[in-house]
């Protein structure tokens, strides 16, 4: 049984409601996201991508 959390309901409304008004369409939906973000004049920082290491994840040989 999910209990009712107030706050997260208003969340899931809101995302309902933006993503309705597009259709449920991924693209179109995160087109508008940039497009608000870009217009909130706020400074956004984006990391390129890096590929992890090849000994990324491995443990250390003990000797």
């Amino acid at each position: 049984m999910k209990a009712s959390d107030p706050i997260l309901e208003e969340i899931w409304k809101a995302r309902d409601e933006h993503a309705r008004r597009f259709g449920y369409d991924l693209k179109k939906i995160c087109a508008d996201l940039r497009r608000i973000e870009k217009q909130s004049g706020r400074r956004v920082v984006t990391r390129r991508p890096q590929r992890p290491s090849k000994t990324a994840g491995r443990r250390p040989l003990n000797k």
